[in-house]
């Protein structure tokens, strides 16, 4: 545990970094902080927490600057960021309301990926509203010994079709008499409540219809997470221009290859949208978008008192953590707000 003038020391780094970009040194934490003590003292505790691994020393500087465990830190315990009522919100976050046309309904995850955007100077990511993964019809079929074709239909007729490794071969009976079953008790039910009836019967299911049904919501699954159209993303140029990694072009590269590809970005999203309220990633902690220089900021949005997306910010680790959860915060509510009125 830090004790009070620890904490102290190490809210006013992160502060002066964040609004500098500069490592701090002993001096300035002196007069940033108005506490009377000693270089001495002041550097012994900066010692204290790089040992804590909080902080590090860049070889070209006598400063420190917070380490991805250092912000997550702050994050927790010495950040205070509260709602923010949409009618006093500031200038800029309220004129925000004007951008999303709820008679465009079709325009506001576009309008809102732009907006959070060119309010973050990061990157905007939001998705869309994800229709409900409903079987209609599924059928098992063997193509050889423990390879077995799960067709899967949606009332809408989209087919998805996945091959998969079972745990024993099945013949072709066995596969007949694992389809009917399924689709004459599971038809009609979306993937979540599919998973969610699995956790409570499994054991009354003969173990080879339950290991297909486990397939089967797996596919369903996989499927919804590969629907990268539901993501849309705006700002990625904005990194360029980033401090902390506008000359690394490896790591950009890699960070646009997350962005084109979509799908990593859609699973980090569907994990945020399972929790209530701001979520932080900070420094890799996402283990989807695997940077310690990139901090990510979500919340998810409703539409009529029901979860259906989430959006967020995606920037450099040095971010002004505040302003980005009250960005955040209010853009999902003003999404939700417009979509509920189409």
């Amino acid at each position: 545990m830090l004790d009070d003038r620890a904490k102290t020391l190490l809210k006013t780094l992160v502060e002066r970094y964040i609004a500098d970009g500069q490592p701090v040194g002993s001096r300035t934490l002196s007069r940033a902080t108005g506490i009377d003590l000693s270089p001495a003292t002041i550097r012994n505790v900066m010692a204290d927490l790089e040992e804590l691994g909080l902080i590090v020393s860049p070889h070209t500087s006598a400063g420190r600057v917070p380490t991805a465990r250092g912000y997550r830190l702050f994050v927790d315990t010495m950040l205070t960021s509260k709602p923010i009522d949409l009618d006093h919100a500031p200038a800029d976050m309220a004129a925000a309301r004007e951008q999303l046309h709820p008679d465009q309904p079709q325009r506001v995850i576009a309008q809102a990926a732009q907006l959070l955007s060119s309010l973050s100077s990061f990157v905007g990511v939001v998705t869309a509203p994800r229709k409900a993964s409903v079987f209609h019809h599924i059928e098992f079929l063997r193509l050889g010994e423990r390879r077995v074709l799960v067709i899967m239909v949606a009332p809408d007729g989209d087919v998805q079709n996945r091959v998969i490794i079972t745990a024993r071969d099945h013949n072709p009976s066995e596969l007949l008499e694992a389809t009917n079953y399924l689709n004459a008790h599971y038809a009609g039910l979306t993937i979540e409540e599919v998973r969610e009836r699995l956790q409570h019967e499994i054991e009354a299911l003969r173990g080879e219809i339950a290991g297909l049904m486990k397939a089967a919501v797996q596919v369903g699954t996989q499927a919804m997470e590969e629907n990268t159209d539901n993501v849309i993303v705006s700002g990625e140029r904005n990194l360029l221009g980033v401090q902390d990694f506008g000359n690394d072009m490896r790591s950009l590269r890699r960070l646009f290859d997350v962005f084109e590809q979509k799908t990593e970005l859609m699973r980090l999203l569907d994990v945020s949208s399972r929790a209530e309220g701001v979520r932080i990633y900070i420094g890799g902690e996402s283990q989807v978008v695997p940077f310690e220089e990139l901090s990510v900021v979500t919340a998810p949005y409703e539409v009529d008192g029901r979860i259906v997306g989430t959006l967020g910010v995606i920037g450099p680790t040095r971010m002004a953590y505040d302003r980005m959860i009250q960005i955040v915060d209010i853009t999902s509510r003003l999404v939700g707000n417009a979509l509920s009125q189409k």
